[in-house]
């Protein structure tokens, strides 16, 4: 909670300049937005620009202190950097434009539907069924054809279910939401298991994924914001479809990307993908997940908070225009300043881990205990917005603290982000990543559910106060993973039992 004081402190110290005729002045060569937006813009492009400059100058991860020195050790771990580098700019690169191409068609796809005049609910409603009927089996696919071929089946997926949303039918329409269930399962599992098979086959070290996992957070953040820009742009050009065309385009050149990586499977050992059958990847990943503590706990952490995340995400819109602010409420303004929280997220992300394990615990706990913080602060900012709607008289003077709570909570998606995804690689068998990621998918579903017929029935104080607790469970329960040296448990398997 002191980190959203701070900044709603930000905020009303800036709204005290209103008195200043310079400040006329710079508001007048601006877009006609409120004031109180400009600022939160102002701040928060600060924050981000001196977040990345002090971890760029100030923060070097310990492995690569000293790779000036010419021994043969330092040319060989230099040399096992550049390849790192290499790897990682391959993964980023399609990720960035998945990420970026999705973005656009998640930022217009309720405007065209209701340009369409069509059942819009129906329509989501059978994407979200399609996900949760093809997650339990879509990831031993992934696991047992190859995590490359799904990462090009999620591809053409994508360009078909695009070109399908030009049709003003809703036969086609509703097809095309199918297809999407099926397409948003591969996104959140192929991608994820290719890349981190692979960086084990190139023999990086465990520790580099959280590199790659940060530089993702970051990059998605940053592509949510130029998204927003750039579908915004088409559709005045094009209409409402064509930030939808400007997808197929930019899935296009991913699946281009694509086609040049290697090929891994679901495996122990090279070759087994083609002697196991599907049932077997199927059964093996049910197992694994039911058996193994580390591995469900995991999924029940992640379950919870990201499912907490997708309820503030139908939450933030409709608080924020409740309360009336001054001028009106510019979504698209406030939508690139939490996206902005989301990259400075990323970016601390790194710097907090190696603060975790030089003065808190041993590297091994890093990510556990990091984890854990994460959530509180999550659950301590949505705590802000629980209490003070809650409170009548108060509720009217809240606004700039529950949007620096907004703030905070971006912030924490940022950081959980890359933090989840280290945890996920540390705990998950590579041969079971695809079908395992895809299980993780199902109580995920029916906590987005929960929270969502929340938002429906209950008042939004009671939500708030909903979701501030997933968090506090998902930290309680990502705290029993913090074990002894001894119980370190490397790949899914535990050294120690």
């Amino acid at each position: 909670m002191r980190t959203a004081t701070i900044l709603a402190g930000l905020f009303r110290s800036a709204a005290a300049s209103d008195v200043h005729a310079d400040s006329d002045i710079l508001f007048g060569m601006l877009p006609d937005w409120p004031r109180w937006a400009i600022r939160l813009l102002f701040i928060m492009g600060s924050i981000l620009t001196v977040t990345l400059l002090g971890t760029y100058f100030g923060y070097t991860p310990e492995d690569e202190k000293g790779l000036d020195d010419k021994s043969k050790s330092s040319a060989a771990q230099s040399k096992l950097h550049a390849e790192f580098n290499t790897f990682r700019t391959q993964y980023i690169c399609v990720y960035l434009v998945i990420m970026l191409a999705d973005w656009m068609q998640g930022t217009h796809m309720y405007t065209l539907y209701l340009s369409y005049g069509v059942n819009i609910s129906a329509l989501f409603l059978t994407g979200f069924l399609s996900g949760a009927i093809f997650a339990p089996f879509l990831g031993s696919a992934v696991d047992k054809f190859g995590r490359k071929k799904s990462c090009i089946v999620y591809c053409v997926l994508e360009i078909i279910i695009n070109t399908l949303e030009h049709s003003t039918n809703f036969h086609l329409l509703l097809l095309g939401r199918v297809l999407g269930g099926i397409s948003t399962n591969l996104l959140f599992s192929a991608f994820e298991s290719w890349m981190t098979t692979e960086h084990r086959h190139r023999g990086f070290p465990d520790s580099w994924l959280a590199r790659t996992y940060s530089a993702a957070s970051i990059g998605n953040g940053t592509m949510a914001i130029l998204a927003g820009v750039i579908a915004q742009v088409m559709e005045d050009k094009l209409g409402h479809i064509g930030p939808f065309q400007g997808a197929i385009a930019l899935t296009v050149l991913a699946l281009i990307l694509v086609s040049r990586w290697e090929e891994n499977y679901g495996e122990k050992q090279e070759g087994e993908h083609s002697k196991s059958s599907l049932y077997h990847q199927f059964t093996e990943g049910w197992k694994a997940t039911l058996t193994d503590s580390h591995i469900w706990r995991i999924g029940m952490t992640q379950s919870l908070s990201e499912g907490a995340m997708y309820t503030f995400v139908f939450m933030w819109v409709p608080t924020l225009l409740s309360m009336d602010p001054p001028g009106g409420l510019p979504t698209g303004a406030v939508f690139s300043a939490l996206m902005m929280a989301v990259t400075i997220g990323g970016l601390l992300f790194q710097p907090l881990e190696t603060f975790v394990s030089n003065y808190m615990v041993s590297e091994s706990n890093a990510s556990e205990l990091s984890a854990s913080l994460i959530y509180i602060l999550a659950a301590s900012s949505m705590a802000v917005p629980a209490y003070c709607l809650s409170n009548a008289s108060s509720s009217a003077h809240c606004f700039e603290d529950i949007l620096a709570a907004f703030m905070v909570i971006e912030m924490c998606v940022g950081l959980f982000m890359p933090v989840a995804g280290t945890l996920r690689s540390k705990y998950v068998p590579d041969n079971l990543q695809g079908g395992i990621l895809n299980i993780f998918r199902l109580p995920l579903n029916a906590v987005v559910v929960a929270g969502t017929h929340a938002t429906d029935v209950m008042e939004p104080a009671n939500v708030f106060v909903l979701v501030s607790g997933c968090f506090l469970a998902a930290a309680l329960l990502q705290a029993t993973l913090i074990t002894k040296p001894a119980e370190v448990v490397a790949n899914g398997k535990k050294t120690n039992n």
